[in-house]
């Protein structure tokens, strides 16, 4: 969703740094690594004593429910999402669900008909889980769908899950090598309704 759909980095990453020097970490290597991951993963990697990690999530969860202000659609992405049949596609986030609709809000577009979210599973990306619990509740398998992503987790996890990958790089500010094709928005993107019922993926002028 972050980085795909919308962009929510600067929100995250405000809220992140103020937790990060407040537990003496170096702000500026650690940031890279939130991103695409579950938070209460992130925590609990890091191993810090006296540090509960799901205590910290959902405080961490809190802060950026509040700091959504310049929370934005990337380009293209609501008529994109819109020309979808709603029993075809689903978002699939490393955000807590109440976060995601928080920012799907706060971006102006409409809650998907499907969301995995990172309570849905035992472990989030790059584990292959949510995406393949995504295809089993839309009725499909996972190597017949397409992921559109832009971390490194969630591409792995894609991957992993034998889907197809379009790597969207609307926010990224280096180069993240992937032998994915890759596009900066959904501006020239539409689908094609294959008479089998198949979705093709087009670009238009």
């Amino acid at each position: 969703m972050d980085g795909t759909v919308l962009t929510s980095i600067a929100s995250a990453e405000r809220v992140w740094s103020r937790w990060a020097a407040r537990h003496g970490l170096d702000v500026a290597a650690f940031l890279p690594t939130i991103h695409g991951v579950r938070t209460v993963e992130t925590i609990a990697r890091l191993g810090l004593p006296g540090v509960d990690p799901q205590a910290e999530a959902d405080a961490i969860m809190q802060a950026e429910m509040v700091d959504v202000a310049d929370v934005d659609p990337i380009a293209g992405a609501a008529r994109f999402l819109a020309s979808l049949p709603p029993e075809c596609w689903a978002i699939v986030t490393s955000a807590p669900r109440k976060l995601a609709e928080c920012r799907l809000a706060a971006a102006g577009l409409p809650l998907p008909p499907l969301m995995i979210a990172a309570e849905d599973v035992a472990h989030g990306k790059p584990a292959p889980d949510c995406f393949r619990l995504a295809a089993d509740t839309l009725g499909v398998s996972a190597d017949a769908c397409l992921v559109f992503e832009d971390a490194p987790a969630g591409i792995a996890a894609a991957e992993a899950a034998d889907a197809a990958v379009v790597v969207i790089t609307a926010t990224h500010t280096k180069v993240v090598e992937s032998r994915h094709p890759a596009r900066a928005n959904y501006e020239n993107l539409a689908v094609l309704f294959e008479p089998d019922g198949r979705l093709t993926l087009m670009s238009v002028a």
